[in-house]
């Protein structure tokens, strides 16, 4: 190989892979790695191959002069017999050359209208001997000068450098993304277990202060601290929406939601914390399985039916029941206090019911002074 044609090479292989590492999506350099290809060789048209999970090859990319008659169909996104020349160089990962493509057994039956006004046809494998990607493929116009041993071993080792390139460019990405995603999780995390839980003690110290000066603020003074509690709850619920959408940041991989009994157990904590005594709780049956919809609706409810014990009942004992049957859900939360106060703002206990009617299920709550209160929250699960 003359020095040019090897500076060429470098120069070309270089390229690629600070494009590669660069790009967001590394599949995206194959109009380039193609390019590349067909000027290294001297080619009328590049195409490029890609491997899919299930074995087929298909054209991703592709770079040619319009032929003579006009221009030529687009090969992009044609899947290739098996028996291709193409296909049995991705597998084999030994390149095949040939004088014409129409002559040649090897390829003749696969040639397409399109691509008959070609004739010199050289292949290599694109990738790495691990990691085979596909095909790199080259053609010159019928009459011209077929591909010497020359123009193949540079189409060999470009592919080769150009596919180490891209397999180098996915792992990098993965990392990044695996590390975008960790971050994610941390500040979700950090949102649920330090700024809610702070804005929730806050929310219950204004309440307990309100409860004390009734009487003696005036109706505006008290309005605006009651319109203070709201704007902190709505503040929480804005949080855990954001930490929601945190922790569901992968669009193309389905994520898992928390655990529904490590979530009842926070919150339970939580509550515990605020109360200065945990609360009662008991688990019955199996809550691995229960759809997400259900879940969330469940973690909402709870945490609704907690912070209303936190805020208003003066409760000495609370206890948590959460019972799986084969046909629903079932949770209830049961304290001593002194019953939900009549001028208590109805909104929580209206998101209770209409989360269990969302669910196709209810909510029923019963509370007094001298009993205490009970939610009692059950949806199907059929």
């Amino acid at each position: 190989m003359d020095s040019t044609l090897a500076r060429r090479m470098l120069t070309a292989s270089t390229e690629i892979t600070r494009v590669a590492l660069s790009a967001e999506d590394p599949e995206a350099v194959l109009p380039l790695v193609v390019r590349r290809a067909a000027e290294l060789a001297e080619a009328d048209l590049g195409v490029v191959t890609v491997r899919s999970d299930d074995g087929r090859l298909t054209v991703e990319a592709a770079y040619g002069a319009p032929s003579a008659t006009g221009p030529l169909a687009d090969p992009v996104g044609t899947v290739l017999s098996s028996r291709s020349a193409a296909a049995r160089v991705a597998r084999s990962g030994v390149p095949v050359v040939v004088d014409d493509l129409i002559d040649d057994p090897l390829t003749a039956p696969y040639v397409p209208a399109s691509l008959r006004v070609y004739g010199p046809f050289a292949v290599a494998p694109f990738g790495t001997r691990e990691r085979r990607l596909g095909a790199l493929a080259v053609y010159r116009r019928r009459g011209a000068p077929t591909f010497n041993r020359v123009a193949v071993d540079v189409l060999t080792s470009f592919a080769a450098q150009a596919g180490l390139a891209l397999v180098l460019a996915e792992g990098s990405t993965a990392r990044q993304r695996i590390a975008v995603y960790q971050e994610r999780e941390r500040i979700a995390r950090d949102l649920h277990d330090v700024i809610v839980q702070r804005l929730y003690a806050a929310g219950v110290q204004l309440d307990v202060l309100q409860r004390h000066v009734e009487g003696r603020l005036d109706s505006a003074d008290s309005d605006r601290l009651a319109e203070t509690v709201e704007q902190i709850d709505q503040a929480i619920a804005e949080v855990r929406a954001t930490a929601r959408t945190l922790r569901s940041a992968d669009p193309e991989t389905p994520t898992q939601a928390p655990a529904l009994d490590d979530s009842i157990r926070s919150e339970v904590q939580i509550a515990g914390e605020l109360l200065g005594r945990p609360p009662k709780l008991e688990i019955d049956g199996d809550l691995t399985d229960v759809p997400i919809p259900v879940a969330d609706h469940a973690r909402a409810a709870l945490r609704e039916s907690l912070s209303n014990v936190v805020r208003h009942s003066g409760a000495r004992t609370v206890l948590v029941r959460v019972r799986r049957s084969d046909t629903g859900l079932r949770l209830q939360v049961v304290d001593d206090g002194c019953g939900i106060p009549r001028d208590v703002s109805k909104r929580g206990l209206r998101n209770l019911e209409e989360r269990a009617a969302a669910a196709g299920g209810r909510c029923t709550l019963t509370s007094s002074p001298d009993s205490g209160t009970t939610v009692t929250w059950e949806v199907p699960l059929s």
